[in-house]
């Protein structure tokens, strides 16, 4: 079986986050890294972010990240990404499309609009979607519920780095085994 790829989605460093939910991203990534799964995320040219928090972590622990940047151009703020995907889109407008779908689970750390709209295209596509619970955001608005009344795919909130990721490892090998 292929490795799984696990995106991880979060606020931008302009949504003024704390430290220690930082510090939670970074904590996603090793344990991405540490399962040997592929770790996504929107890498961002002008902020630094949850998502590339995230990466970092991975990175301390040699994993494998893909970072999929807007517009043209691979100059990003992390540099030690391994693969960078220039979709040639706006931010806003059709990046996350790519990131989202490149998926086989989801990681939302508190977020704002570009996550709301990762998450939605998730949902649509029948991916499997989680938040860390109490980082804000739309983690913290859309914990345990559904998008809309269809209840297509549950949004499952988790407490720690340790829980979403091992729920992502479950959730992830099903939707491999199911959509390929």
């Amino acid at each position: 079986m292929r490795k799984m790829q696990i995106g991880v989605m979060g606020s931008c460093s302009d949504l003024n986050y704390l430290r220690s939910v930082e510090e939670k991203a970074e904590r996603v990534g090793e344990l991405i890294a540490e399962n040997n799964c592929v770790l996504l995320f929107g890498a961002e040219k002008d902020f630094d972010s949850l998502s590339t928090a995230a990466c970092r972590g991975a990175k301390k622990k040699n994993g494998l990240v893909v970072g999929v940047t807007y517009n043209k151009g691979k100059n990003i703020v992390q540099k030690d990404v391994d693969v960078i995907i220039a979709c040639g889109m706006d931010r806003g407008g059709g990046r996350e499309f790519v990131l989202a779908l490149s998926c086989d689970v989801l990681i939302a750390i508190s977020g704002g609009s570009g996550t709301l709209t990762e998450l939605a295209i998730g949902y649509q596509a029948d991916i499997p979607l989680i938040v860390l619970d109490k980082t804000g955001g739309w983690s913290d608005k859309l914990a345990n519920s559904f998008l809309d009344s269809r209840e297509r795919r549950k949004i499952f909130a988790c407490n720690t780095p340790e829980e979403a990721v091992d729920l992502a490892l479950k959730l992830g090998k099903e939707y491999i085994v199911r959509y390929g």
